[in-house]
């Protein structure tokens, strides 16, 4: 299995911006489809955003569409997701993943990590 880490959550206000990194340890993720990911208290885990394997193609959840923007660096072995205009309800830990590109699901290749929490609050 695969690991992935994620960082660069926190406390943002609404309409405030966040940039997530998801690093790979051990494997080269240009290798892999990305996704991201999010679950909020109560509610299931649900695909935000996926990235193809070179970055040409990207998919994103309606609800973020205009708002989050995918992208991936191979050579820093890394997938970004730039979160712009916040809203309270993006609050939720953000996970990354390998995964399908349609629809933007888990490919149960890599293993969960811990995520890294977003809150949107005033």
């Amino acid at each position: 299995q695969l690991q992935l880490v994620e960082s660069g959550g926190g406390l943002v206000q609404p309409g405030g911006s966040l940039r997530l990194s998801c690093a790979a340890s051990g494997f080269t993720l240009g290798s892999y489809t990305i996704g991201w990911f999010r679950q909020a208290p109560g509610k299931e885990r649900e695909g935000v955003s996926c990235i193809s394997s070179r970055g040409g193609s990207t998919n994103y959840a309606d609800s973020v569409k205009g708002r989050f923007t995918i992208s991936r660096d191979n050579t820093k072995n890394t997938v970004y997701l730039q979160m712009n205009s916040l809203k309270p309800e993006d609050t939720a830990i953000y996970y990354c993943a390998a995964a399908r590109l349609w629809p933007c699901v888990s490919d149960g290749r890599s293993n969960w990590g811990q995520g890294t929490q977003v809150t949107v609050s005033s």
